[in-house]
């Protein structure tokens, strides 16, 4: 089976258990230093949800008072995991226009649980696939400094990003024991506790990076 095929078995297996449209563009003399694309878990309200507001406001007090933004990736984060797709489309979609209008700014790539599975999408598959149709260009690593997903259910299959061959030395890829998204376990907790210990470690990872 191809590693596109197992990301999309992985959202609907593993996360079941428990309006595309980029943000308006910044002025280029509004770019910030750095920009966290982050996509929310499962259910979540529209935005950043808990861990991903969690991870960037960790991240601002590593970073030596450079500026951080945020871009809440778009898409329904439903049961519908196939949806996922939409979602990998809005975030490669806002990555390509920082590339393009803020070349400067150094970007982080982020996810929780369903969320991480939207970035699994856009860092492993190279063609359009599975409804997925903005690759990412192939410069795409000179301006992404780092990723760093929470439970993540390609994990689960063996497919972590830290065994990515383009991304692995700059992912941190955190699943908490037992979670059941990311591990065999059947601790549903668990799966719910990223946004204290693990955003830290993963915030100091991504730190060291930028």
């Amino acid at each position: 089976m191809s590693r596109c095929a197992l990301l999309g078995a992985a959202v609907v297996t593993a996360v079941s258990g428990v309006a595309l449209s980029p943000a308006a563009p910044a002025q280029a003399a509004d770019c910030p230093d750095i920009e966290v694309v982050f996509a929310r878990g499962t259910n979540e309200a529209p935005g950043l949800g808990r861990v991903g507001n969690a991870f960037v406001e960790s991240l601002r007090n590593k970073v030596g008072g450079r500026s951080v933004s945020s871009y809440a990736v778009n898409y329904p984060a439903s049961y519908d995991f196939l949806a996922a797709a939409n979602g990998a489309n809005d975030a490669s979609a806002r990555v390509q226009w920082v590339m393009n209008n803020c070349p400067g700014t150094r970007l982080v790539l982020g996810g929780y649980s369903q969320g991480a599975a939207v970035m699994d999408v856009i860092a492993a598959v190279p063609v359009p696939a599975i409804g997925f149709n903005a690759p990412l260009p192939p410069n795409t690593p000179e301006h992404v400094a780092a990723l760093a997903v929470f439970g993540n259910p390609s994990a689960k299959v063996g497919l972590p990003l830290t065994a990515s061959p383009v991304w692995g030395g700059r992912a941190i890829d955190l699943c908490n024991p037992g979670d059941p998204v990311c591990t065999s376990g059947e601790d549903v907790a668990a799966h719910r506790a990223y946004d204290g210990g693990a955003v830290e470690q993963a915030a100091g990872f991504v730190a060291g990076l930028l």
